[in-house]
């Protein structure tokens, strides 16, 4: 028993139990974080990933600006409940171009990391100008002020280098032709093969650009275009058939 009283010691000086957790929270630090020093990179590199389009940017700066990230998560957890309702678990390679990552905290509304692809096009402009028009029971604001309202995309250059600067892999062609890409990608009457060229290259995977109208209108390009671009991106850069393959391989 008296080795197990040896505590009171600690418990009755304060200061001494003080610098003990110090020293032990430190050494445990150390072990955790010293490893890391040694590695290049912590994020197992996947096919298909990219840097977003010029297009697809401004569409997640939309995104953020009007706070979707507080409602919606982009992050599916690899419990089964989860995969069963959203499709494959998030890797951590989705998150390597966020700055900053949109994991949320919250679900008001459904997950949107697998979102791309899942409704067509006219079905979120429909979804974005009156929520309840497709969804009845949604508690979504609308946002019908971006129908029309032409997308404000004078930065975007320099919008891509800041993200250069923390280590998103755009190149000189891509900065210097962002604003032609942009108009691009959201136009199919304009001259694409550059932008798709850069960015399949950028991804190692074919078809990972979407090029047309998004929001119906080729007039212009405007903020429903940016924002359904992003949405419709979302989740589909990496070939996950590989990943099902493979853990219905280690099932077995």
């Amino acid at each position: 028993m008296a080795l197990f009283d040896k505590h009171k010691f600690l418990e009755k000086h304060s200061l001494i139990l003080t610098v003990g957790i110090l020293v032990v929270v430190a050494i445990g630090g150390i072990v955790e974080i010293a490893p890391l020093f040694y590695l290049k990179n912590t994020i197992e590199k996947v096919d298909g990933m990219r840097p977003y389009t010029p297009l697809e940017l401004a569409g997640r700066n939309i995104y953020i600006r009007e706070g979707c990230y507080v409602c919606h998560s982009q992050m599916v957890r690899p419990l089964r409940d989860e995969v069963e309702r959203y499709g494959h678990y998030s890797l951590a390679a989705e998150s390597m171009y966020d700055h900053p990552f949109q994991w949320g905290s919250k679900r008001t509304g459904p997950d949107l990391a697998r979102v791309g692809g899942k409704y067509s096009d006219s079905w979120h402009v429909d979804h974005l100008k009156d929520p309840r028009s497709v969804v009845p029971e949604s508690i979504m604001p609308p946002y019908a002020f971006m129908e029309g309202r032409p997308l404000n995309f004078d930065s975007i250059e320099g919008d891509l280098k800041a993200l250069r600067t923390l280590g998103v892999p755009y190149t000189d062609e891509m900065i210097e032709n962002a604003k032609l890409d942009l108009v691009a990608q959201a136009n199919p009457e304009e001259d694409y093969d550059g932008l798709v060229e850069r960015y399949t290259a950028a991804s190692g995977r074919e078809g990972t650009v979407n090029v047309r109208v998004f929001d119906g209108d080729p007039s212009k390009v405007t903020e429903l275009d940016a924002l359904i671009a992003y949405m419709q991106m979302l989740g589909t850069l990496v070939d996950f058939s590989t990943y099902e393959a493979d853990d219905l391989q280690n099932r077995r």
